[in-house]
């Protein structure tokens, strides 16, 4: 189980590497929180997909500190299962993690498209005292009596790359499921200080204000398409007419800028404006925030 100290959860939360930005008001409240043993606890339960956001949360790096993720999440969030990083394993975190559903009032966290095909046997989240629960059957119960649910990336949210194409195993997201609102912290792999935003929010009672795609408007909604920031849009070179051309737009050959609402382009390992986001390594915005993703791309064509 990761922790850390709650000094250090409230330095990093004060500095506003999550966007959060807490005046003092807020600040207190979540240190009421984070002091509150009966606090919430978090669930997140990972179903079909690459385990890219679990593996963009853990690998958060920062010149600054809290440098790692082991200094961002405390003790006092809770965080009682998590495939890769909780301390039980088998029936006894299963046994954790009952306990908390027959509480309640937890948060929940959900990564990875649904399979409901099969009657969702094609993807089995735990075996508890010899029976087998699908992964579908656990978001249903989990999300049931959760306080909240987060969608960590697109899969999550809307199906993403495992419901693309002929999509065999029937995999949806969270909210088509459930019926569910959910908090929708889309990417491919989601920012890892975006996943720990809306935590931060619901621990200390914030505003999280959701667009039409269920994703908050603070980190995908406020600032205009990637095309609209881009820096290739406004230098004065002319559109890119093949790959390795730096510094020029890539609208021709492919690029979702244009129809993509997110600011990858100052958040990306926790240092602003360095360029590291698909814009600042040469390559087009795949829309990976987007309920449409991966979809079908303008540039390659089908054989």
């Amino acid at each position: 189980m990761i922790t850390t100290t709650r000094r250090d959860f409230l330095r990093y939360c004060t500095l506003g590497a999550l966007g959060v930005w807490l005046d003092p008001f807020r600040l207190g409240l979540l240190q009421e929180a984070l002091a509150n043993p009966a606090g919430p606890v978090v669930i997140w339960l990972k179903g079909s997909s690459c385990d890219g956001c679990s593996i963009s949360l853990l690998n958060r790096i920062s010149d600054s500190a809290p440098k790692t993720v082991t200094e961002v999440l405390t003790d006092s969030i809770n965080l009682i299962y998590h495939g890769n990083v909780m301390s039980f394993a088998g029936e006894p975190a299963v046994a954790g993690m009952r306990q908390a559903y027959e509480k309640g009032n937890y948060i929940l966290v959900v990564e990875g498209g649904i399979p409901t095909a099969f009657d969702g046997h094609a993807c089995i989240a735990y075996s508890y005292k010899g029976v087998e629960t699908t992964f579908q059957d656990a978001v249903k119960q989990y999300a049931a009596r959760a306080s909240h649910v987060v969608c960590a990336g697109t899969c999550a949210s809307w199906g993403g790359i495992p419901a693309a194409g002929p999509n065999p195993t029937k995999v949806v997201g969270v909210k088509e499921l459930t019926g569910i609102t959910t908090v929708n912290i889309a990417g491919c792999p989601a920012n890892p200080d975006w996943l720990l935003w809306p935590i931060v929010q619901l621990l200390t009672g914030g505003p999280i204000v959701l667009d039409s795609m269920g994703r908050p408007v603070d980190l995908y909604q406020n600032q205009g398409t990637i095309h609209d920031k881009c820096p290739r849009r406004t230098n004065g070179l002319p559109a890119a007419t093949d790959f390795g051309q730096d510094g020029r737009c890539l609208r021709d050959l492919g690029c979702r800028g244009p129809t993509t609402f997110s600011k990858c382009e100052n958040c990306w390992n926790g240092k602003a404006g360095s360029g590291h986001w698909c814009i600042g390594v040469n390559a087009p915005c795949q829309g990976c925030v987007e309920p449409t993703f991966p979809g079908t791309s303008p540039f390659y064509v089908a054989a």
